[in-house]
């Protein structure tokens, strides 16, 4: 409870300090903005209504432009097709089952309509771009060792970082990411394992190339209503969290967000990655955040309370154990 009322005076300090909507001259909506001129991002923003969307474009949709009324009926039907499933329970799951569709957000949440039908709009042809013989060999060794040791794990899973890939893009739930913004600064803080993100505005160059961390060395300005940030200088992690798959992250990647205003209640969002090192072409994904003043985050005790690494592990050498007998 400590937790969630200190996460609520934050979204109360931060929109006690918002200024107040402006209209252009022209009568057109203009953000709100601090005392510094820039657009005014506090607040809690939430992307779970584009879990709805595919990540690739489906094959029947290749070079066809569809209305923002059809691209909804279609996210709106694959919804429905989600909710409707139900659970049978652990005997008849796959694997140890992730219970009932109404433990996540986006069973609650209705669909929102993005610019794309897809959530990758680069290449054209709205697919992830295949990886290199260099990814791919890391896919599948990290896939055959995956409990040799607890550092073969995915990133995520150990509580260290999903990166910037599983910090801003839709997830299964904690979708929820509260902005706090001053002068020179902008904070991204994700409920989903503790992360938070402190991206520096006009800071000049970015750190020196052998200073590499988890989501990267970041670096904002503004074009117009636009922020626009750029990281480079990211830690080499053979198993993380990516799009579709589980993937390494090179030193050499270099990602750029984008987040634009489109109204009062939208943040239009853009992500691009370059890493030649495991995708054969850079891509991107773009989607809308919402402004959600009634989501509250809660503490994500991850590390102290993560059972996954040693269970794991321990699973692991079962296996083993009973494999030489």
């Amino acid at each position: 409870m400590r937790s969630r009322s200190v996460i609520s005076l934050a979204v109360v300090v931060v929109f006690l300090g918002t200024s107040s909507l402006a209209h252009g001259q022209d009568g057109s909506w203009e953000p709100p903005r601090l005392a510094d001129g820039q657009p005014d991002l506090n607040g809690m923003w939430n992307n779970v209504g584009s879990s709805h969307l595919p990540l690739e474009l489906p094959a029947d949709l290749a070079g066809k432009t569809l209305t923002e009324a059809e691209r909804l009926a279609l996210i709106t039907a694959r919804s429905d097709r989600a909710k409707a499933v139900t659970w049978e329970g652990h005997e008849t799951s796959g694997g140890v089952g992730a219970y009932a569709n109404y433990w996540f957000d986006w069973f609650w949440k209705e669909p929102v309509a993005g610019e794309a039908a897809a959530l990758v709009i680069h290449p054209p042809n709205g697919q992830v771009p295949d990886m290199t013989d260099r990814g791919r060999d890391s896919v599948a060794y990290y896939r055959e060792h995956l409990h040799d040791t607890y550092a073969n794990m995915e990133s995520g899973d150990r509580c260290l970082s999903r990166g910037v890939f599983g910090m801003m893009m839709p997830t299964a739930y904690n979708n929820g990411k509260l902005f706090v913004q001053t002068p020179g600064h902008i904070v991204i803080h994700s409920e989903m394992i503790h992360n938070a993100r402190i991206i520096p505005i006009d800071a000049g160059p970015h750190a020196p190339a052998n200073v590499t961390l988890w989501e990267g060395n970041p670096r904002g300005h503004w074009e117009g209503n636009t922020l626009v940030v750029e990281s480079t200088n990211f830690k080499a992690v053979g198993n993380m969290r990516a799009p579709g798959s589980r993937a390494p992250q090179h030193e050499g990647r270099r990602m750029v967000e984008r987040f634009t205003f489109a109204d009062q209640d939208t943040l239009n969002y853009e992500l691009t990655v370059d890493d030649p090192e495991t995708y054969a072409e850079p891509w991107t994904v773009a989607f809308p955040y919402k402004r959600d003043n009634s989501y509250q985050q809660f503490e994500y005790a991850c590390q102290e309370g993560n059972y996954a690494v040693p269970n794991s592990l321990s699973g692991a050498r079962a296996e083993e154990a009973a494999e030489g007998q």
